[in-house]
């Protein structure tokens, strides 16, 4: 059985709020008594893509189990590449596409951010990068690929304006390689299942708040999120009789 926890979705602005909310989530994985094969955070890592963000991301991301992040459209690259993946010489300002290979299974994260921008797209390069992980990958090894935007609507309308576009270029990419057996993002700021290109899309909900989904919340971007409801984390589990599952959990946060 391969667990792989999913959050997303922080937005460390170097205060205390989000970072006890973080903190909670990752203490909570800390003590489990299993150790986990992965754990993703899925973007929007600091809330304004600044250095003093990152090296708060950086203490508070760190884990007793193998963790992988990916940028949102909160983040910016380079300060990313120096706060979180310790490249201080000239860090690229390219996409931060990178992959964890585990014991049956390959997490690929790409970067589907846009420099300046709040909606996501993968780059060219990006899709060729994920391309050549799918080739290198034996078919009986089952692949997650991870992004921070959701490539399809999610009905809200809020988030579906600004999710990642371009998307049949993915899919298309997806049709190639059946070992490609889940997509999972955050962005959204609420848990959803549905699907994208034949195969599960999964999303985290958010750790510094929840979304309103439309049919909860009155008129007016102020009524766009709850911020009083507790952190929440997903739990991906691939069986070992191929099964994909996906628990969420709520985190209370300690007082």
């Amino acid at each position: 059985m391969i667990v792989i926890a999913h959050l997303s979705d922080v937005h460390l602005d170097g205060g205390p709020r989000a970072l006890e909310r973080t903190r909670a989530v990752m203490e909570y994985l800390d003590a489990l008594p299993y150790d986990l094969d992965a754990v993703l955070v899925s973007g929007d890592i600091a809330d304004n893509g600044a250095a003093h963000e990152y090296e708060q991301a950086r203490k508070a991301l760190d884990s007793r189990h193998p963790t992988v992040v990916c940028p949102g459209n909160h983040d910016e690259r380079r300060a990313f590449r120096r706060g979180l993946l310790g490249e201080e010489d000239n860090p690229s300002g390219g996409p931060v596409d990178q992959v964890l290979r585990g014991d049956g299974f390959v997490l690929a994260v790409c970067d589907s951010s846009v420099p300046g921008e709040h909606h996501g797209m993968l780059e060219d390069s990006t899709l060729d990068w994920l391309d050549g992980i799918l080739d290198d990958t034996p078919h009986e090894v089952p692949v997650l690929v991870a992004f921070h935007h959701p490539p399809v609507p999610l009905h809200t309308p809020y988030v579906d304006g600004i999710r990642q576009f371009g998307e049949e270029r993915l899919a298309a990419l997806a049709e190639r390689h059946p070992h490609l057996r889940a997509f999972l993002c955050g962005h959204a700021h609420t848990a959803a299942v549905t699907t994208f290109a034949g195969r599960p899309l999964l999303v985290a909900p958010g750790v510094v708040s929840t979304l309103r989904l439309p049919w909860e919340r009155q008129d007016g971007p102020e009524h766009h999120v709850h911020m009083d409801e507790p952190p929440a984390v997903a739990f991906h589990v691939l069986g070992d009789d191929g099964r994909l599952t996906t628990h969420y959990r709520v985190v209370v946060e300690r007082r």
